[in-house]
């Protein structure tokens, strides 16, 4: 029996029916199209699908979509503004931290969180806070450095 929900996804209303078993994740992707927001594991260790629910990171494949009902959710898709990049994207892109980008969008949600509770983190706590997010390229020096940029475009 599909169950009536209600989320805002990037700033937009979406009203939908669901099974009670659709993963957060599977909803963005299948139901609303939003296709940034990658499936990795979907056993909550790689954070391919970080989003930020209400402000907070969180692994999408980890929630259920009914458990997002009426909650605000920010996907890869909704951090750009004006045709702007966020300044951690720019970050991404300027310091090589993209590398082969499938875990780019949950590196960035995350890094994002990162930034938001603490504006000038040391690049330990970069790494300890990117450590529930796997990079198959194993390039994490050029992450921490794109989320030290970051910070520092931010708080400039």
């Amino acid at each position: 029996m599909k169950q009536a929900i209600s989320i805002n996804v990037n700033g937009v209303d979406h009203a939908s029916e669901v099974e009670p078993r659709v993963l957060l994740v599977h909803f963005l992707r299948e139901v609303l199209g939003l296709t940034g927001t990658h499936v990795g594991c979907e056993t909550s260790i790689c954070g391919a699908c970080t989003v930020l629910l209400d402000g907070q990171a969180v692994k999408s494949c980890t929630v259920f979509a009914v458990q997002a009902d009426g909650t605000n959710v920010t996907t890869i898709e909704g951090l750009a503004a004006n045709g702007q990049l966020h300044h951690v994207q720019e970050g991404f892109w300027e310091c090589h931290g993209l590398q082969c980008g499938f875990c780019t969008p949950g590196m960035i949600m995350t890094s994002t969180q990162i930034i938001d509770r603490n504006p000038n983190p040391s690049r330990e706590q970069i790494r300890h806070g990117l450590e529930g997010n796997l990079c198959r390229c194993t390039g994490y020096q050029h992450i921490v450095e794109a989320v030290e940029y970051a910070a520092k475009k931010a708080s400039a």
